[in-house]
């Protein structure tokens, strides 16, 4: 009666020698290609031959197997550095890059099934958390110019708007809401760097008729340097403060 043998699969030629190295506990660095060739060409008698792109592939390893068990029976050759070379040099190399990216696929399976097994809370921040937002530091914002600088401009602009109200007039009580629209403020600062490119933050106040409108010119020009919109300068301490465009024309 005969006995049926079931083969161990493996991915490739590779695959099956570094098993065959590992069965015989071999040195990778120093193969028995004798005992290596005979027993991979003893497992090639046993495949099936049904897939022959498989089976090619196994073949030429057995056709480099013997090519180098040829070569061991001739004298070494001598390279450029006057040192000997190894037959067997190649093939290991290639199997202990095989070796190498065996190992890790296996580490990417543990992680993909450790993966599979963590679970995740869906994000349930309270309100004032989610729309916090870190506030700003003008005075770091403007980098080197000098906030108390501006500061001192604009009170000096609003002080020249108080001075122009008549104190007659003003004594009548007569009282009028001044509004002024953010938005309307804001494109209007906007035309005017458009038109200008650069210009002295203090002539931009200048043009304001009144003390709101000077307050709302100095949020916007505010907000344009926060969004990195224009840049400031001044040359000197006691300089006026230059405003310059960053957009393209």
């Amino acid at each position: 009666m005969a006995l049926s043998v079931k083969l161990e699969v493996f991915e490739g030629p590779l695959d099956l020698l570094l098993h065959l190295i590992d069965k015989n506990k071999i040195d990778i660095y120093d193969i028995p290609i004798v005992q290596i060739t005979e027993q991979y060409l003893e497992y090639i008698r046993q495949m099936p031959v049904e897939d022959m792109n498989v089976m090619s592939e196994f073949l030429v390893m057995a056709a480099t197997l013997l090519d180098i068990k040829c070569k061991m029976l001739l004298p070494r050759e001598v390279n450029e550095e006057g040192e000997e070379e190894d037959p067997r040099a190649e093939l290991v190399q290639r199997l202990l890059e095989y070796k190498m990216y065996k190992f890790m696929s296996f580490e990417l399976r543990d992680k993909q099934v450790d993966a599979g097994r963590t679970l995740f809370r869906e994000q349930n921040l309270p309100g004032e958390v989610a729309n916090y937002r870190q506030p700003i530091d003008y005075r770091e914002l403007v980098g080197d110019i000098n906030l108390q600088k501006l500061q001192e401009i604009f009170k000096s602009i609003v002080k020249k708007q108080e001075d122009k109200i008549d104190p007659i007039r003003s004594s009548y009580g007569n009282i009028e809401k001044d509004e002024v629209d953010m938005d309307v403020k804001a494109g209007y600062v906007e035309e005017y760097i458009k038109r200008h490119k650069s210009f002295s933050f203090r002539a931009l106040l200048e043009k304001q008729h009144s003390k709101m409108e000077v307050i709302v010119t100095f949020l916007v020009i505010l907000e344009m340097m926060k969004l990195g919109k224009i840049s400031i300068a001044q040359e000197e301490i006691f300089d006026d403060i230059m405003i310059t465009s960053n957009e393209a024309a």
